[in-house]
């Protein structure tokens, strides 16, 4: 399977294609120098292949490349960089400012 990531600005969402198909889609805003990833759908004939893992690696590695820190209000961004967390956790954020 050929698979090619890519960031879509415009859309505020970063795309995985696999075999030319949208196969994974994860979307977020940014706000105030943060990132908030709020959904990631994988198409189902595309789901239990480690798609999401890749495009995830894919936009947070392009987020800090561009000097932001992320919000995971997404589940699987969450998760992804709760196991990831030595290689992403300097990443993390809160929505809320502490008081």
């Amino acid at each position: 399977m050929d698979i090619r990531p890519e960031h879509d600005a415009a859309g505020h969402r970063f795309v995985l294609y696999a075999d030319g198909d949208s196969a994974v889609i994860s979307e977020y805003f940014d706000i105030d120098r943060r990132r908030n990833f709020f959904r990631t759908v994988t198409l189902g004939q595309y789901r239990g292949r480690g798609l999401a893992a890749v495009l995830t690696e894919y936009a947070l590695d392009d987020t800090r490349r561009k000097g932001l820190s992320v919000v995971p209000s997404c589940w699987f961004v969450r998760e992804f960089i709760e196991t990831n967390a030595a290689a992403y956790g300097d990443l993390l954020t809160s929505a809320e400012p502490h008081v």
